[in-house]
């Protein structure tokens, strides 16, 4: 490493955040980028540890020191290269992904770890600022036609991957922009969406056709798409919500998180909102689910006006830091304290809903929960739990938000018809590591396979599913694997 006593000498320094009065007044991003001299310390910090476990907790394989060290000698396009050679789109991890390299980190075992995220999105974001990323148009085309399904993040580095590989391809997306959970599932003030814009562009730039409001098996016919392609991507992600099946469900208030964050999204790009208004303003509001979905429904209440904000999580409240079950470097499961959490939210841990309370007129007023305890064992896996007697409580509301996560990907329509196996989960069946379904010609990716799951890891399974996609075609593949790249 450059500096091998960077890590002695330095300490962890987080980008400053305009304050929560004032960035709830805005959809915009809020934190102000490290200035470069910064930049360079917190590279410095990496260590010269011998074996970097950040790579293997990094489900890309992205080759942190290497970047780190590139970034502490200021040589911007080297670093940008080593990055791009495992990650296609470090301008979205480098903002929405939880950071399991930073929880591997060997500085963490006893410091805070390095910034590992925060130089990743400084990297490519400088890598555009000094014009270092251009489009690259294959040179030869292998004249084979590939039909990707979803523009999310899987669906987009699998279109990425075979583009590189001479393909053409053609991305089917069944929304109005392409996108997919980048564009309508995250908040503006975690991604702005120019930042979508710009990759979008950039793929088209190098031959990669998108085609929006494109629902296969309604408006695009499944056996034109079969016969014209060599081969079909599945990458629609996992779209049916956990839904809440509690006494007075059906009052009117209730509403999915991705319904109500779809909504905003759309309104910050002055694109038409579809169907009935779901908005927070002057309305107490509760979010059912304690992760990120419900993290982003809580800042996007407050933005709109809401008189006031709750959060219900079902589970007990994770420590704040490692417990004997949660062992350096596995990912571990501790209390998170979000952005928009500091901007203003009552967060309740262990309690259950009971009872969803509505007027005359059908219109939800308020809701009944109960405090639960868990038995959790010594592995720290819940085993169950029960109610607590006379622990019942009302909580007055006009809006409910259910953010508890998803099932399963959408059956009916596209993966009906195809006929496609199912997995015990409800998900689309796969050759593990081969990424093909029961149809030859047909290859699955990302949540749609592994379930709801992390935006790195849709990634991850875009580029891994390309390369077997490749292999099929040309029989050999000349797209690199993470492991390949990892240990190169």
């Amino acid at each position: 490493m450059g500096k091998v006593t960077g890590f002695f000498e330095y300490e962890r320094v987080s980008p400053s955040r305009q304050e929560p009065a004032v960035r709830i007044q805005h959809y915009n991003e809020f934190l102000n980028p490290l200035a470069n001299d910064e930049l360079h310390k917190q590279a410095a910090r990496c260590m010269d540890c011998g074996v970097p476990f950040c790579q293997s907790g990094c489900p890309l394989g992205n080759v942190i020191p290497e970047f780190n060290d590139a970034v502490y000698k200021g040589e911007w396009q080297n670093a940008a290269e080593i990055l791009l050679s495992t990650n296609n789109f470090p301008e979205f991890t480098g903002r929405i992904c939880p950071a399991p390299c930073e929880s591997a980190c060997v500085l963490g075992i006893n410091r805070s770890p390095v910034s590992i995220e925060e130089i990743e999105k400084h990297i490519i974001e400088i890598a555009f600022e000094k014009g270092f990323i251009k489009a690259h148009a294959p040179l030869i085309r292998s004249g084979k036609k590939i039909a990707v399904i979803g523009s999310g993040p899987a669906g987009l580095a699998t279109a990425a991957q075979l583009n590189k590989a001479g393909h053409e391809v053609t991305v089917f997306e069944r929304d109005d922009v392409p996108g997919g959970l980048l564009r309508y599932g995250i908040p503006d003030f975690k991604l702005q969406k120019d930042v979508v814009d710009r990759r979008i562009k950039l793929m088209e730039e190098e031959g990669i056709v998108f085609k929006c409001n494109a629902n296969i098996g309604e408006n695009i016919e499944l056996s034109a798409l079969l016969r014209d392609h060599h081969a079909l991507v599945l990458a629609g992600g996992s779209t049916i919500p956990r839904d809440l099946p509690a006494i007075g469900r059906s009052a009117k208030g209730i509403h999915f998180a991705m319904d109500f964050l779809k909504q905003q999204n759309k309104r910050v790009s002055l694109r038409p909102v579809v169907g009935e208004e779901i908005k927070a303003t002057g309305k107490n509001v509760i979010v059912i689910g304690g992760g990120d979905t419900g993290s982003d429904c809580i800042g996007t209440s407050n933005r709109q006006g809401a008189k006031s904000v709750t959060q219900f999580e079902i589970m007990p409240m994770p420590p704040e830091s490692r417990a004997s079950h949660m062992p350096w470097p596995t990912y571990p499961m501790l209390l998170k304290v979000t952005s928009s959490h500091e901007e203003g939210v009552s967060r309740t841990w262990a309690v259950n809903t009971k009872e969803f309370i509505a007027d005359e007129e059908g219109n939800l007023k308020a809701l009944k929960v109960v405090n639960v305890e868990w038995d959790i064992d010594a592995n720290g896996r819940a085993n169950g739990f029960k109610e607590i007697e006379g622990t019942e409580k009302v909580y007055p509301c006009e809006l409910v938000l259910l953010a508890m996560g998803f099932l399963y990907p959408q059956k009916q329509g596209l993966i009906e018809k195809l006929g496609v196996e199912l997995d015990e989960r409800g998900n689309v069946k796969a050759v593990e590591g081969i990424y093909q379904t029961n149809i030859p010609k047909i290859f699955v990716a990302g949540d749609m396979r592994r379930g709801q799951s992390l935006v790195v890891w849709a990634i991850s399974e875009g580029r891994e599913a390309a390369r077997k996609v490749d292999e099929y075609l040309m029989g050999h593949s000349k797209l690199p694997s993470k492991e390949a790249v990892a240990y190169a």
